[in-house]
């Protein structure tokens, strides 16, 4: 889209849904941020994926920090970087160390960027009979330890917030006692809480399955909501797309967490299979989850206490990982900017006259039916960014640099 097509676009958008709210949509994408992974960069997948690697993945955390500055140039939307212990703050990927920590952050720092989100990496050498929930009382030691110098890090250097996902399950029946494994993650987390500054939030991550495939110790939001509970203080859930059986309601577990008051933050992909690792698409279930967001008063807010915490966790196959990345963020935009648009005054009143289809009618007009590219393009327009940010990177010429300075 050029400036042009884009004032006509706004100037349409405008007549159906009115000058008001798409000056909302505009400001809220204008405004929106989002937090993306430094694992995206970098050497991840391998076996995985077989021999191959996307070309000029970053070999050091400098270098992912490198190739994080690039996106946010672009956006102006993601100047905040997750980081993982064991991949960003170790030298051997078994202990962590608050002094690269330190290192880290003032490089994160010098790119104009911040440190995110710290996740303890529970899933390495030694979490084969689990981490957290483990029955070797050494391998749970050594989980929770990593885990207080995650709040550690995150309370110096970072955004004051841990999130927590454990591969904890079982792949048979009687292979662990499912109590038993519940019991220990729950006094783990409850110890790490205690010893964690409440001015850093937890937030507590879950997945149907895998790598366990019989059970996983938190396999739904109800257990990791249960989980924060006992933790209390300032822990919540992490909803993570790609976490769910097929066809689960997550706008709906989404409305739940926000009407229980309770902070929670979003690890945003997409699944189509049995995995999460793809990016972001502009899709009818994405709308609808930007849409209990929007209406909930917890994205975007003028008041940032009452946010949550919004971050992409994707890690591509195939794909150039900072096309991934792009085309993540653009999507997201898109999103949000069609819950913005939902008429709910309009909505209320065939809701209330218990008007099924019309009700429906009015929601899609936004949610489905508008093309909001006119609308996210205005944003940038106003935050003098490029109007397509995958095509401003193609043509850089970042990708033919760092292929030649890294091979």
């Amino acid at each position: 889209m050029n400036e042009k097509q884009i004032t006509l676009g706004v100037q349409l958008l405008e007549l159906e849904f009115g000058k008001e709210r798409v000056k909302d949509a505009i400001d809220k994408v204008a405004r929106f941020r989002i937090e993306i992974p430094s694992w995206i960069f970098g050497e991840f997948g391998g076996g995985r994926f077989g021999d191959y690697m996307p070309p000029a993945f970053g070999r050091t955390i400098l270098e992912k920090l490198d190739d994080a500055a690039m996106v946010n140039k672009i956006t102006g939307a993601a100047d905040s970087v997750a980081m993982h212990m064991l991949w960003d703050f170790s030298d051997d990927c078994m202990e962590s160390d608050v002094k690269i920590a330190e290192n880290v952050a003032k490089e994160t720092s010098a790119r104009g960027l911040r440190i995110g989100s710290i996740s303890p990496t529970y899933f390495l050498r030694g979490s084969h009979r689990g981490s957290i929930s483990a029955t070797e009382q050494e391998t749970r030691k050594r989980y929770i330890d990593q885990s207080l110098m995650a709040g550690e890090i995150a309370e110096k250097f970072g955004d004051k917030l841990v999130t927590l996902w454990l591969p904890d399950g079982s792949a048979y029946p009687g292979q662990l006692e499912l109590r038993k494994a519940y019991d220990n993650l729950e006094s783990g987390i409850v110890e790490m809480r205690s010893k964690i500054s409440n001015d850093v939030s937890i937030l507590i991550e879950y997945k149907v399955f895998e790598p366990g495939t019989y059970s996983t110790v938190l396999s739904d939001w109800g257990s990791a909501y249960m989980m924060a509970k006992k933790a209390g203080g300032n822990t919540g859930v992490l909803v993570d797309l790609g976490h769910h059986a097929h066809a689960t309601n997550i706008e709906q577990i989404v409305a739940r967490l926000i009407n229980d008051d309770m902070k929670c933050g979003f690890h945003f992909n997409t699944r189509y299979a049995a995995d999460d690792d793809h990016s972001v698409e502009p899709n009818g279930e994405m709308a609808r989850i930007f849409y209990e967001l929007v209406a909930g008063n917890v994205i975007v807010n003028s008041d940032a206490s009452k946010n949550w915490a919004y971050m992409i966790d994707q890690c591509s196959s195939r794909e150039n990982r900072i096309h991934a990345i792009l085309h993540s963020i653009d999507s997201l935009q898109i999103s949000l900017a069609k819950a913005a648009l939902v008429d709910s005054d309009a909505l209320a009143k065939f809701q209330d006259k218990d008007e099924i289809i019309l009700a429906n009618r009015i929601f899609n007009n936004a949610m489905m039916n508008a093309d909001v590219r006119p609308l996210v393009g205005a944003a940038r327009l106003e935050n003098n960014l490029p109007l397509d940010p995958v095509t401003a990177y193609v043509e850089s010429g970042y990708q033919e640099k760092i292929e030649k300075e890294r091979q």
